[in-house]
């Protein structure tokens, strides 16, 4: 077998293991079976990604957490999977909650599916992170076909709009955001992407791959000031 047909196969193997384990557990030779791979090939790939840590192999079973479909749904684009395929396994729960979990586990309090109104308009934001003075506030694209220059552009210039809009709806009494309480704010817009794009930047604006995201929050305090922000500055009676 050429080292193209073992990618080939990786590629198929792991869009089936992304299929099969939307719902939990699933016995491997089913996993076998939808990837039309002989059972012997199957095992060894599958331990293969056990110790990569994709996937959970134990006693004829497969299983895979959050975090571990995110890194399939990746590695299987690596592969050259198609992108919106991919997303029809990958539940934008999961896109949301692997986000706001990385977020969490840097000492951001995080909110999902943020929605606000200002200036009589409806906004929506993914996550919304807050550790004191950042607020960052991400835009998960992981349904998206491509991540070309043209649409990158039309994707950052809305989340900063999204961003502006949410920066002057604060202080609310529908969100209890802890940044409301600071007296003052750095509002960064975020792009989060499935895989990594020729567009690292639109106009400041990050466009992060999400097995990227633990380095971006690491980095992010230093750097921010070269980032495209929108600062607020909160009045407390």
């Amino acid at each position: 077998m050429s080292a193209g047909d073992v990618l080939s196969v990786e590629r198929n193997l792991l869009i089936s293991l992304l299929k099969l384990t939307q719902n939990g557990k699933v016995m491997q030779n089913i996993v076998n079976s939808d990837a039309h791979i002989p059972s012997q090939l199957c095992a060894t790939l599958l331990e293969k990604f056990k110790n990569e840590t994709i996937v959970y192999v134990k006693d004829g079973t497969v299983e895979a957490d959050t975090s571990m479909r995110i890194r399939i749904a990746a590695k299987a684009a690596s592969l050259g999977a198609d992108i919106e395929g991919l997303s029809r396994f990958l539940q934008w729960q999961e896109f949301e909650e692997i986000t706001a979990e990385t977020l969490n586990l840097n000492g951001y309090f995080t909110k999902r599916t943020v929605r606000f109104t200002q200036s009589s308009q409806r906004w929506e934001i993914d996550v919304v992170g807050c550790r004191k003075p950042i607020v960052v506030c991400i835009d998960c694209k992981h349904w998206s076909r491509g991540m070309h220059p043209s649409s990158v552009s039309k994707m950052a210039e809305a989340q900063a709009e999204r961003v502006a809009a949410f920066a002057k709806s604060l202080p609310s009494k529908k969100h209890d955001i802890p940044c409301a309480k600071w007296d003052r704010a750095k509002f960064v817009p975020v792009i989060l992407s499935l895989v990594p794009t020729r567009v690292k930047f639109y106009g400041e604006i990050p466009i992060v791959p999400v097995l990227m995201l633990q380095d971006f929050i690491n980095q992010l305090p230093a750097n921010v000031e070269s980032l495209h922000y929108f600062s607020k500055e909160f009045v407390h009676l």
